[in-house]
């Protein structure tokens, strides 16, 4: 989670000075922020921001990420290898005497003026783990849509800023709602938003998400990447298909017995579990 990342780089670099600095990114081959001193490290939704404190006449810094897919940051004692590191997959270094942090496979990275870190992500909506969280904010953007799936606005980083589809299948299986169901047609907003929060809070110390209540294997959580898999509650197979606009759309899983409502994507072939087949080898939705 992106959250957890934040606090992990947060612990190892603020406070600290930068004794080595490495943006492998075509437009930051020249920028070095050795010397200079982290203010401290930040989630905004899914993005990330480490702030350098401003040198001399120079402004502070940001260096902002985003994981997309495959990124991800990994922290190690400087002088050791962060684990299984693959060279060519790295995309930036940030080191102090004790501490290493180093991101691979980044999705985005940038450097801007702090003061400017709203050209970036001033875009996105009220943070559910953010010290700003409005939950009213949330709801009334969403009563504002009435047409759009329940299952897009909650993926939409505008709308409100932090959800991917492990919580938006899940909260809307809580709720008993397709997530190809209008939003004003969705019977409590509040309950909703409030559910998605309360599950991101829940989970955002733990390496792996539970929402179910039963950390054993195969029962934490409800529909999210169990397509062809019965349901937990009913036994119904669960399925998957696209939610949202081509080519933003993403997979929405769901119990079409605990869910019921509209599913204009899905053709009611018979589906595999997600990642069944050769190892390595994903599943293509149908």
């Amino acid at each position: 989670m992106v959250w957890r990342t934040a606090q992990r780089l947060h612990a190892a670099l603020a406070g600290r000075e930068l004794t080595g600095c490495d943006l492998r990114w075509p437009s930051l081959a020249t920028v070095d922020l050795t010397g200079r001193r982290v203010a401290g490290a930040v989630s905004a939704g899914k993005h990330l921001l480490v702030r350098v404190e401003a040198a001399g006449e120079e402004p502070a810094l940001t260096v902002h990420s985003h994981l997309r897919m495959e990124g991800s940051w990994r922290v190690s004692r400087t002088g050791q290898a962060p684990g299984q590191a693959r060279s060519h997959d790295v995309r930036a270094v940030l080191a102090n005497e004790d501490w290493t942090a180093v991101g691979f496979r980044l999705g985005m990275l940038d450097v801007v003026p702090t003061a400017a870190e709203g050209q970036l992500v001033g875009h996105l909506g009220p943070d559910l783990l953010g010290a700003g969280w409005d939950a009213e904010a949330v709801v009334a953007t969403l009563q504002a849509r009435p047409d759009r799936s329940i299952g897009e606005l909650l993926l939409d980083q505008r709308v409100l800023a932090g959800v991917g589809t492990f919580y938006m299948a899940e909260a809307l299986f809580l709720r008993g709602c397709s997530p190809w169901t209008p939003a004003g047609e969705v019977g409590d907003l509040t309950g909703l938003v409030t559910l998605v929060h309360r599950l991101l809070v829940a989970n955002r110390d733990r390496a792996v998400q539970i929402t179910t209540g039963d950390a054993r294997e195969g029962r934490r959580n409800y529909v999210h990447a169990r397509s062809g898999r019965p349901c937990l509650r009913c036994g119904t197979s669960v399925r998957v298909a696209m939610v949202g606009r081509a080519p933003q759309d993403r997979t929405a899983f769901y119990c079409p017995s605990c869910q019921p409502g509209p599913t204009p994507t899905d053709d009611g072939r018979p589906q595999a579990p997600l990642g069944a087949g050769r190892r390595g080898n994903r599943k293509r939705l149908p």
